[in-house]
């Protein structure tokens, strides 16, 4: 398959949002494909940092640069999905909506850039890692965890947060944002919603037949059930109780995120 007939379309956003989900039901499509968390984003900028500065003497001396920079790195794609027939890619990495990141995908990438940004209210993200943690026998002190996970620029959430912040403030056609939600609680709709904006051909999905069929090993995050999914849509309700200071910080994040309370 050659490289124009391939779309890439880039998965990003908060952790614990129906990423997984989302891919998952994707898939289905026989024109998608659409795997766990990928290293593209990271090796693509692994290689621009090293055309530039690592061996960025011998490109510029020999006249390479930049011309063989531009060919290694946008060829990475298409070579790390080599094996995929399928003419849609599903890229998902939550470090795409990253300043730096976008704009590799625009230097990068001949056609338009199109991301989809997974967003959720924080506490509910909040209650969804303390209840995983808790499963997991690794929660030792809730207050400690609590506080981690918010501190600014910190993994997995805050990172990601302000990554969002960005795509937000670009105020352009190459982000849709869904909301956790949404994708639950009006899944068809959402799905219709990323269609229209990924401009496909509308594919009729089975809500009640969801597999996951690139399952990653939880067991290296050391969060067991970590990526799992259920086989339908349903939401279970999580009876985690945060503190009344910790819900006023979690609306003001929300209030920036524009997610509705």
């Amino acid at each position: 398959m050659s490289k124009k007939s391939k779309q890439f379309v880039m998965l990003s956003g908060l952790p614990r949002t129906g990423s997984t989900l989302l891919s998952a039901i994707l898939y289905q499509n026989p024109k998608i494909h659409a795997e766990g968390n990928s290293g593209l984003c990271q090796l693509m900028w692994d290689l621009e940092v090293s055309c530039k500065h690592n061996c960025g003497q011998q490109l510029t001396a020999t006249g390479r640069m930049p011309k063989t920079m531009y060919d290694v790195v946008s060829a990475l794609p298409n070579l790390y999905y080599k094996d995929v027939k399928k003419s849609i890619i599903i890229d998902k990495c939550r470090s795409w909506t990253m300043p730096e990141n976008v704009r590799i995908l625009r230097e990068y990438f001949s056609q338009k850039v199109k991301i989809i940004v997974m967003i959720r209210k924080i506490e509910d993200i909040l209650k969804s890692f303390l209840k995983l943690y808790k499963k997991n026998n690794l929660l030792e002190n809730e207050y400690d965890f609590i506080n981690k996970y918010l501190e600014s620029g910190s993994e997995p959430i805050m990172r990601s947060f302000s990554g969002i912040l960005y795509a937000k403030e670009c105020k352009t056609d190459e982000f849709i944002f869904i909301n956790y939600d949404d994708l639950v609680n009006e899944t068809s709709n959402t799905i219709k919603k990323i269609y229209d904006f990924c401009e496909w051909e509308y594919y009729n999905h089975d809500f009640n037949n969801i597999i996951n069929e690139f399952p990653e090993d939880d067991e290296f995050y050391g969060l067991k059930g970590f990526h799992d999914i259920r086989s339908s849509i349903i939401k279970i309700n999580n009876d985690i109780v945060l503190s009344n200071e910790v819900l006023d910080y979690c609306r003001q994040l929300n209030n920036l995120l524009q997610v509705r309370q």
